[in-house]
């Protein structure tokens, strides 16, 4: 079942509804053909104890951007998970805002696997997540065979 994806006003009024988002101060930038833009900014405490962003951080912003990718594509109406994710980090985040560009690779029946790249405002490369998620409906949507 085909779900028309979400306008970029749709996903800014969607995000308040993630509380956790709300705390991180996550908002989307850009969205894409095949995928989206969030960010966040880096405030003193979102840091670790070397005053640069917690790994936690740019995690969640990955994890984030991948899900809020699939919402759209999906329209808002499908629930998703995350069920893994591998997160390399470069260097480290130590002021302005992280960036996290999502792009969906792969949309299966159960799986979803998407790729979320971080950068700086600057353009700088800080490290790349590979995401997969479960659509939890997706036994009731699935074709019998």
């Amino acid at each position: 079942m085909k779900h028309p994806k979400l306008t970029a006003q749709q996903i800014r009024d969607f995000r308040p509804t993630v509380p956790f988002a709300t705390l991180l101060g996550i908002k989307l930038t850009r969205v894409h053909r095949d995928g989206v833009t969030i960010e966040c900014a880096l405030r003193p405490e979102l840091t670790n104890s070397f005053a640069v962003a917690h790994g936690g951080v740019a995690a969640t912003l990955a994890d984030a951007a991948v899900g809020t990718a699939l919402n759209r594509h999906f329209g808002g109406k499908r629930p998703i998970t995350t069920v893994e994710m591998k997160i390399n980090y470069f260097l480290p985040a130590t002021k302005g805002r992280i960036l996290a560009r999502a792009r969906l690779l792969r949309i299966g029946s159960t799986l979803c696997v998407g790729n979320a790249d971080l950068t700086d405002t600057r353009g700088i490369n800080l490290g790349t997540a590979l995401v997969t998620y479960m659509l939890l409906d997706a036994r009731r949507t699935k074709v019998p065979a």
